[in-house]
């Protein structure tokens, strides 16, 4: 899909520029198909956000709400901002940005916390926007699911413990990387720590954490939260945080940026299973080099669904017991369903479930019309 003419036969039906120069907001909004439901998609700030790169968010945000069978489409919002500034600040920006979605959300979008954001953001949306429902992971007195509970590093824990089963891996004789420590890698590393899996290496901005005899995960989340970073734990070595990829491990988990599998060390990869936690780790070209490398990758519209499930469950007004219930239960099935499909047809993970989702949004595209 060429970067200037991106568009296809699935969308996208509408790319929405909003601009406040009181508040220096510069924000985009893609609505890439709503032939399941209103455009379901998470709201990310970044510095460095392009439209392309939320359109490829936002078509992963299509797949993924028809790969869970939810009443959504596919969409996405980004602001181009630093995340971490000044709370007076950002509370100003998602108000703004919220106004700007009036009648936008939630009548053909639904936002929710991404990179850059969480349920305090939301509630400062709302507070712009006037309309409970234009979001979902909410603060809990708003009546919401908060992304905070950890929803998508519940659901992943999951997809890798399946993944892990169908290709004769034992959680707990594996050891595992996971790139970005934040809310959903720090989930995804305490269940699988939990389960007895071995994580010996952990990555954050400010390089990754090595130890080839283990991490305590409990620990590590206390120095984290403590000091800043992952790499102050002792005893451990230092690397950059690209290192983390090429490092013999039996399963690595990138929960953190976009394109973090490349060229550069695509080729270098040295684990059996790949689990997508974050949204656009790697290109379909280089899953692909994977694949024939014999290295399974469970695709991030599958394995990292629970959070759009959690937002399913909140938009529907149930309860937390049932948001668990319902991740669990989706992720394990999805899951087993591309691998064993894979298997068939001897394609890769991701063009089996890209060609399952995208059956079930085109068959939904001729009953709308």
């Amino acid at each position: 899909m060429n970067v200037e003419t991106f568009g296809d036969e699935i969308g996208p039906e509408k790319i929405i520029e909003v601009y406040d120069p009181r508040v220096n907001l510069k924000g985009v909004v893609v609505i890439d198909n709503t032939a399941l439901g209103p455009g379901k998609g998470g709201i990310r700030i970044s510095p460095t956000i392009t439209v392309f790169e939320v359109f490829r968010l936002a078509r992963t945000m299509t797949w993924k709400c028809a790969m869970a069978e939810l009443p959504f489409g596919g969409a996405k919002a980004g602001i181009k901002a630093n995340p971490k500034m000044d709370k007076e600040k950002k509370r100003a920006l998602m108000r703004a940005f919220g106004r700007a979605l009036r009648g936008i959300a939630p009548e053909m979008y639904i936002g929710a916390p991404d990179m850059g954001t969480g349920a305090e953001e939301m509630r400062w949306l709302v507070e712009g926007n006037k309309n409970l429902n234009s979001c979902t992971g909410k603060p809990k007195d708003l009546g919401g699911l908060p992304h905070e509970l950890g929803s998508t590093g519940f659901g992943v824990f999951h997809a890798t413990k399946v993944a892990a089963e169908f290709i004769g891996l034992k959680l707990d004789e594996c050891t595992v990387a996971i790139e970005g420590f934040g809310n959903v890698g720090s989930s995804i590393a305490k269940y699988l720590y939990e389960e007895g899996a071995k994580i010996v290496a952990v990555s954050d901005s400010k390089g990754t954490l090595y130890n080839k005899d283990g991490i305590d995960i409990p620990r590590l989340i206390k120095i984290k939260r403590e000091t800043g970073s992952v790499i102050n734990y002792k005893p451990g070595e230092v690397f950059s945080t690209e290192h983390l990829f090429t490092l013999p491990v039996d399963i690595l988990i990138p929960a953190a940026l976009p394109d973090v599998i490349n060229e550069k060390n695509v080729g270098k990869i040295e684990a059996k299973l790949i689990v997508e936690a974050s949204n656009i780790p790697a290109k379909p070209e280089f899953e692909e080099i994977l694949h024939k490398k014999g290295i399974w990758v469970v695709p991030d519209f599958v394995a990292n669904a629970g959070g759009v499930i959690s937002s399913y469950v909140e938009y529907m007004g149930y309860g937390e017991e049932k948001m668990w219930k319902l991740v669990e239960q989706k992720i394990k099935k999805n899951v087993r369903l591309v691998f064993e499909e894979t298997k068939k047809r001897d394609e890769s993970p991701r063009k089996v479930a890209v060609s399952i989702a995208k059956e079930r949004v085109l068959e939904a595209m001729k009953e709308k019309n």
